[in-house]
């Protein structure tokens, strides 16, 4: 589908905030001009964009999607509670479909806050990418061998065919929850997995001081991150969700095997867990991206809320107001989160780039006067200024309409019911 985008100041340059005004056009999924004035072909669709700015979707570089069940329904607690009295007895009573109905849901809070794809961890990773397929979004499973690894056959194969499928929108990568719920003989055999693929790991990493004092304890003093190295986990890259508390030496090794850091600002503050020293990240060369988190601990799935947190707590982290400018965090929500997930033609709005792009409302009162442009998006951008969320040359959500082969509001209803049972279930096995 051919589609033009007239009258539109589009962010071509996100580290210097630099917006050019004219047109951009969309051809067979991909962006086919950037500039002044597009050629005049016959347009399935000409959108009259009224001045507002088009960027690159945001990227949501971890986060647990079908977890909207424990939306609200675990707050105000440390995350070693949260998880074994909360979260744990909950997810034991998941069954099959139940993570592909309640993924629904959050994909379509993704489209409303400009997240066109996102990183992705959570059980039966199958129902995850059938729900992104079926609805046009993007997801980067990462998946876990069952048990100690009794299945790696099984799961290399999952991996191939999956990721061998051209255009998918889904590809997966080997990960594990984190350290201290995955024994050594299972992460030794995910290893064996990541050299046989040639894939990145991924893995939850120094989330809290309690996580690396007792992997110290455990492993001879090695942190989270050197334990990791010391098993060839990092040998084909990868990365670390949240990553608060790293040591000089744990940089160095990220350093070394090009891995991502995804920071998680919002989850983390609520769960008191700690402010990630991400302009030490950026110090170092570091990719840096931006996640949610799942909606049972942030609650919201938001990339303008974690762009602000991450610049002002680095603010406060630093004690000095320049540091960390806004643009940094832009830069986070988009060109680095798109590099986390390996969506290498998904970066900037340039020819030749798939069209994974959002239209933002720049009439709204919080965009108002028209001054810096990029960096307001960071300081004062929300949800409500997406007017428009294009993936893979789609739209799928324009001026507070979906559009995902779906009524929404089956999707809402079946998601209460999945969740209603969760908890019946829960409270009957007390």
């Amino acid at each position: 589908m051919d589609i033009l985008f007239k009258n539109v100041k589009i962010l071509k340059d996100i580290e210097k905030g630099e917006v050019l005004e004219g047109e951009l056009a969309v051809s067979d999924r991909r962006i086919s001009y950037v500039g002044k004035k597009a050629p005049s072909i016959p347009y399935d669709r000409v959108i009259e964009g009224k001045g507002n700015l088009l960027l690159p979707g945001f990227k949501n570089g971890h986060s647990h999607s079908a977890m909207v069940f424990a939306r609200s329904a675990s707050d105000d607690l440390p995350l070693s509670s949260w998880l074994k009295d909360k979260i744990f007895p909950l997810e034991d009573h998941l069954k099959e479909g139940d993570v592909y109905a309640l993924t629904k849901v959050a994909i379509l809070e993704y489209l409303t806050s400009g997240i066109v794809a996102s990183a992705d961890m959570y059980y039966f990773p199958e129902e995850i990418a059938r729900a992104g397929e079926e609805m046009g979004f993007r997801f980067l499973l990462v998946a876990t061998p069952k048990g100690e690894g009794e299945d790696l056959d099984e799961f290399a194969s999952l991996c191939r065919n999956r990721n061998s499928k051209l255009d998918s929108l889904t590809y997966f990568v080997p990960g594990f929850h984190a350290e201290y719920t995955a024994s050594e003989k299972m992460l030794i055999n995910l290893s064996k997995i990541t050299h046989e693929l040639k894939l990145p790991t991924w893995a939850h990493n120094s989330e809290t001081k309690e996580e690396v004092e007792a992997c110290k304890r455990r492993h001879h003093g090695l942190t989270p991150t050197e334990y990791m190295e010391s098993l060839g986990l990092f040998d084909y890259g990868g990365g670390g969700y949240h990553c608060v508390y790293f040591s000089p030496h744990d940089i160095e090794i990220f350093q070394k095997h090009g891995c991502h850091i995804v920071s998680c600002p919002g989850s983390n503050a609520k769960l008191a867990s700690g402010i990630a020293p991400l302009l030490e990240f950026t110090k170092a060369n570091i990719n840096l991206s931006l996640g949610t988190d799942g909606p049972g601990s942030n609650n919201a799935l938001d990339m303008f809320y974690e762009m602000r947190l991450a610049s002002v707590l680095q603010k406060i982290k630093e004690g000095r107001a320049d540091a960390f400018d806004g643009l940094l965090a832009l830069k986070a929500a988009t060109i680095g989160g798109a590099k986390a997930l390996g969506l290498h033609d998904c970066l900037t709005l340039d020819v030749g780039q798939k069209a994974d792009l959002i239209l933002c409302d720049l009439k709204r009162p919080s965009m108002q006067p028209l001054n810096d442009l990029a960096r307001n998006l960071v300081y004062s951008g929300s949800k409500d200024i997406v007017s428009l969320t294009m993936i893979n040359g789609k739209i799928l959500y324009e001026e507070g309409k979906f559009y995902v082969g779906e009524k929404v509001e089956d999707i809402y209803q079946k998601a209460q019911e999945i969740t209603s049972r969760l908890y019946q279930e829960a409270e009957n096995r007390l």
